[in-house]
């Protein structure tokens, strides 16, 4: 990477910290500023970024903030918040998340010509995660029912991890071949070995942060490093395996919550029973600055050069996704729940696709699948359309289905939007 792009780099992440607060309300979000500056230093603007030197630059960035991302938010995610939440993150990730998955298969077929059977596959499943981070002013607002922001937060964290299995098998069968170790083992290796090695990793790293803190002999910033250093460790072992670093930082994370939590449960809510939401803030907020500056590389690397081969199949497509396949799996997801219309079609629009998809797309790259150029060129049109359109979107709709709620539950309060209050819900919020 050049040293000029690191200044400007660093520039907007300057800018944007300055503005932040003030653009929150804004249609300029964080990962549309980061994407258009990202452009105008790639090929189509001063070129200060480039996929052929900067590939690996790229791949390290990106696969840095998918690490924290998948461990913290799995470490914050309660399994009782699939039952608090009511239906609605269970409906849409037991229904909604396979769903999609299936009907962006069948979609695939006659708009992606030329790909294999295994490669249409991977275009649903590395498009079927959602990222909290391009809905963040969708999820927050506080004029939105708690039920919905809670439920799509909670969608939001677990829906990445649990589209990792699909991912790893369709990989492995559309690069299966010489050289290839094959479903079975691949199966084997990433999926049970990686999501022991990652739930043992976890387990450890709560253990030796309670036992710290129960003596007081650490300090509360270096507890944050301490969960920091979970999802590395986890992940460097699992490589070493021959496994998925991914799927062990995300189990990781299920088990390093779960097991603080469950401690907390049992002896109380004292002062040596550390707050799994503290412990990896963090870990948490490096993800956030990792995750912004990965769309700025984005634009610039990824989107920019395929901006400049552009066809009618990726940009088709990527409209279908964000609306189709999104949608109708959770309409048919949550039907029977009672949910008006405007709810339904609320979840159903913020879906956005986002930083696991361009990782497993770098992934499916590396494996130079025989499609490689459409499947790569369909995600990154898929996510940069994403970028806009929910970015842009979102102060809009949520004002307005907020000021439909208000209206709705004066004269309805069985309103079934209502189910949770506002104070008791874990939403998304970001800090």
């Amino acid at each position: 990477m050049s040293q000029w792009g690191v200044v400007v780099g660093g520039g907007v992440v300057v800018g944007y910290g300055a503005l932040s607060r003030r653009l929150s309300t804004t249609v300029l979000s964080g990962p549309l500023v980061f994407a258009v500056c990202g452009l105008a230093i790639g090929p189509l603007g001063f070129d200060l970024l480039d996929a052929d030197r900067d590939l690996e630059v790229t791949r390290t960035l990106l696969e840095s903030a998918l690490i924290l991302v998948l461990f913290t938010d799995a470490a914050a995610i309660r399994m009782k918040d699939l039952r608090t939440e009511e239906f609605l993150p269970l409906r849409l990730l037991t229904v909604g998340l396979p769903l999609t998955m299936a009907l962006g298969w069948l979609v695939a077929w006659p708009l992606l010509s030329g790909l294999s059977m295994w490669e249409l596959a991977l275009v649903a499943i590395i498009l079927a995660p959602t990222d909290a981070a391009l809905g963040q002013q969708a999820f927050s607002n506080k004029r939105v029912p708690a039920l919905v922001r809670g439920g799509l937060g909670v969608e939001s964290g677990l829906n990445d991890g649990l589209a990792l299995p699909f991912f790893v098998l369709a990989l492995a069968a559309a690069g299966d071949g010489e050289g290839h170790p094959g479903v079975v083992v691949t199966f084997l290796r990433a999926l049970l070995l990686s999501g022991a090695i990652g739930l043992a990793a976890g387990w450890a790293g709560a253990r030796v942060l309670r036992w710290s803190v129960a003596r007081d002999w650490s300090t509360p910033a270096w507890r944050q490093f301490l969960a920091f250093a979970v999802p590395v460790i986890a992940y460097a072992v699992c490589a070493a395996a021959e496994g998925s670093g991914f799927i062990g930082a995300w189990t990781a994370g299920l088990a390093f919550g779960t097991s603080l939590r469950a401690a907390s449960s049992v002896r109380g809510a004292r002062a040596e029973n550390p707050d799994p939401t503290q412990s990896t803030k963090f870990s948490e907020r490096l993800g956030l600055l990792l995750a912004s500056v990965s769309f700025l590389v984005f634009g610039a690397v990824i989107l920019g050069p395929v901006l400049q081969h552009l066809t009618w199949r990726m940009v088709v497509y990527a409209l279908v996704s964000l609306t189709v396949v999104r949608m109708v799996p959770v309409a048919l997801s949550l039907a029977g729940t009672g949910l008006r219309a405007a709810s339904v079609a609320y979840v159903g629009w913020f879906g956005p696709r986002g930083l696991a998809s361009l990782v497993f797309g770098l992934l499916a790259f590396e494996e130079h699948l025989p499609g490689m150029t459409l499947l790569n060129g369909v995600i990154a049109v898929t996510v940069g359309l994403s970028i806009i359109l929910h970015g842009a979107t979102a102060p809009f709709l949520g004002n307005r289905y907020g000021d439909w709620f208000t209206r709705t539950l004066h004269t309805e309060p069985g309103l079934r939007e209502n189910a949770l209050t506002a104070p008791g819900v874990r939403g998304p919020d970001k800090p």
